[in-house]
């Protein structure tokens, strides 16, 4: 029954996530465009490239869901409401999402196009970029609480959230889960300015339907992460938990969609070197100073 309510959740979380997305770029509030372009989709022929390797071609937006599902899995909505409460909840949950870069991959590389690869290859560039920017303040979120139950990290936060015991992690964390959901500026590897739609490029009809599922359901289970771990979940004044957690997530959403909208694209090549650079030597910063703060206000 939790599960079944999960899924409908992430359903309807999905769709207002395409609807706060519609918003963005047209300027005006449609809550009928996710429904009247999914039947658009759903109409049209799914066409299929002249040379493809079926199996990862097949394959590669079903992944992609299910990978956002699997995390979702973790993540406690209500006090009550959490699918799996695994005592590795919190490195479950990271392992869940390395299979988005999977389903890239084999969406990329399924078609035999040369954009949808090159989308597919940049994907790779920004793991390897965020990929230690989504464990190491995950470390220090799970130091705090001491443990990896998603739901001992929330009741954690009762008193204080994370947001403001480690700002610096918050940050972080925020920015890898922006290029995890390959959001603008990090929406390399669709580009459509520059790749035609780069690893969705080949995928028509009920494909792409379900590969534009996936990321929608995938920037949900982010922002529902990043409320989790950081924005004390369901904690707060008067409203009751639910109603605390579904403002909370459609909050970090619509950040995490407006946020992207005012900067420049930017390279892999770049995004890699600022993140080993500077964000690994402060997510460390991080950990030691959370350390330090557990041992002096234990």
């Amino acid at each position: 029954m939790t599960t079944v309510l999960l899924l409908m959740l992430l359903a309807v979380g999905a769709y207002l996530v395409a609807v706060i997305e519609d918003w963005v770029y047209r300027g005006h509030v449609q809550l009928s465009a996710p429904l009247i372009a999914g039947i658009a989709l759903l109409g049209r022929e799914s066409v299929v490239p002249r040379k493809p390797d079926r199996i990862f071609f097949e394959t590669g937006p079903v992944l992609l869901l299910i990978s956002a599902v699997l995390a979702a899995t973790v993540i406690p909505l209500t006090p009550g409401l959490i699918v799996t409460d695994l005592a590795t909840g919190a490195l479950f949950f990271n392992a869940a999402l390395v299979y988005v870069l999977v389903a890239l991959l084999m969406a990329g590389w399924g078609p035999d196009g040369a954009y949808a690869m090159i989308g597919g290859w940049r994907f790779l560039g920004q793991l390897i970029a965020y990929a230690m920017l989504i464990v190491m303040p995950i470390t220090a979120v799970a130091m705090r609480a001491e443990s990896l139950l998603t739901m001992q990290i929330v009741a954690s936060q009762s008193d204080i959230w994370n947001i403001l015991y480690q700002p610096v992690g918050f940050v972080l964390f925020f920015v890898a889960a922006m290029a995890l959901a390959f959001l603008p500026p990090f929406d390399l590897p669709t580009a459509k300015g520059e790749l035609a739609g780069g690893v969705e490029a080949e995928y028509t009809g009920a494909r792409l339907a379900i590969f534009r599922l996936g990321r929608l359901a995938l920037v949900i289970t982010l922002a529902a992460a990043t409320v989790t771990f950081y924005l004390g979940g369901w904690h707060g004044p008067w409203l009751p938990t639910w109603a605390w957690i579904a403002i909370k997530i459609l909050a970090v959403t619509s950040i995490m969609l407006l946020a992207g909208r005012y900067v420049p694209r930017i390279r892999e090549s770049d995004l890699l070197g600022w993140c080993w650079k500077l964000g690994i030597p402060l997510a460390l910063l991080n950990i030691f100073l959370v350390g330090v703060l557990a041992l002096v206000f234990p």
